[in-house]
């Protein structure tokens, strides 16, 4: 089954690059989610009912192999690392409408699309925010049902060797126990990570972010996490060996509370750069707020 084209997280990720580097102001261009909402007609003025449904999908999937995942415009991301060499999600499927024949049109556009071969498995949600999937898929859909309010809360199980590529829209994403190339991209987001290894390059346009490191040695090449506007905190647990470039672009600044960092070259430590080396050196992480805080701090170890 085919779900909506790759391009939806391209668009996505150009928009949260320019966030990071130009400003939250990006997101008023041609291109913006919210001119989009802007653009769309009133929804129904009576009340709503809701309906909440649970889909779960599997497949037999390989150690090393590729999953991505393209979230709801709203609804959470869990994505958790497991011993099984399976694919597992279990999705909730939350539609708001007027009356039982209208969550039955939504429902059959509200959904997403499992894709999966022998090293890449695609979750796609499809539904009315996506303007060439409709024209695609339905034909005189009501205009009044395209604003109601939905979302899918998704939470999804993978081998632990896994490469992941997440887009999601508004809402939590949690990461924990996979190790492999990762690259993360959101609008709006809580999100938190607890990782031990890896390639990680994640980019969140609003919102908080957790890293937690609990091993002493990373198992890959580092970690890139990047903050448009809001906090980015980092717990690394003691005696961590790594090598840190960190940077505050515009306004906010850098709060090191770990203590325990060696000049690695200038400006070495400032308010809001960090050139700087942990224990012994070791993976490179470069970790960057433009407008916010970016907190750097000792958590706990959980070597064996």
């Amino acid at each position: 089954m085919k779900g909506p084209p790759v391009r939806f997280s391209v668009k996505w990720t150009c928009i949260l690059v320019a966030l990071v580097f130009v400003g939250p102001g990006f997101l008023q261009g041609p291109t913006s989610p919210a001119l989009a909402q802007k653009n769309k007609p009133a929804a129904p003025a009576g009340p709503l009912i809701k309906r909440t449904t649970t889909r779960r999908e599997a497949s037999r999937f390989g150690y090393g192999g590729t999953v991505t995942v393209i979230g709801a415009p709203q609804g959470s991301i869990t994505v958790e690392g497991w011993p099984r060499s399976e694919v597992e999600v279990v999705a909730d499927i939350e539609l708001n409408a007027e009356n039982e024949d209208d969550l039955n049109r939504l429902a059959a556009v509200n959904t997403f699309a499992f894709d999966d071969d022998t090293n890449h498995v695609r979750i796609l949600t499809t539904g009315t925010h996506d303007k060439a999937f409709m024209r695609r898929a339905t034909k005189n859909f009501p205009k009044t049902l395209l604003t109601l309010p939905w979302k899918i809360d998704y939470r999804i199980k993978v081998p632990i060797a896994t490469d992941l590529e997440i887009n999601g829209g508004r809402g939590s994403i949690s990461l924990i126990g996979v190790e492999g190339a990762i690259r993360i991209n959101a609008v709006e987001s809580e999100a938190s990570m607890v990782l031990t290894g890896g390639i990680v390059s994640a980019t969140i346009a609003t919102g908080n972010v957790l890293l937690k490191i609990p091993v002493r040695s990373w198992r890959g090449g580092g970690a890139d996490v990047r903050v448009a506007a809001g906090t980015l905190t980092v717990e690394l647990a003691p005696g961590f060996n790594g090598d840190i470039n960190a940077d505050v672009l515009r306004a906010g600044k850098i709060e090191d509370a770990f203590g325990a960092f060696a000049l690695r070259e200038k400006p070495g430590l400032t308010p809001t750069v960090v050139r700087a080396r942990a224990g012994s050196g070791g993976a490179f992480f470069k970790f960057t707020v433009g407008d916010g805080t970016l907190l750097i701090k000792k958590g706990e170890v959980s070597d064996k």
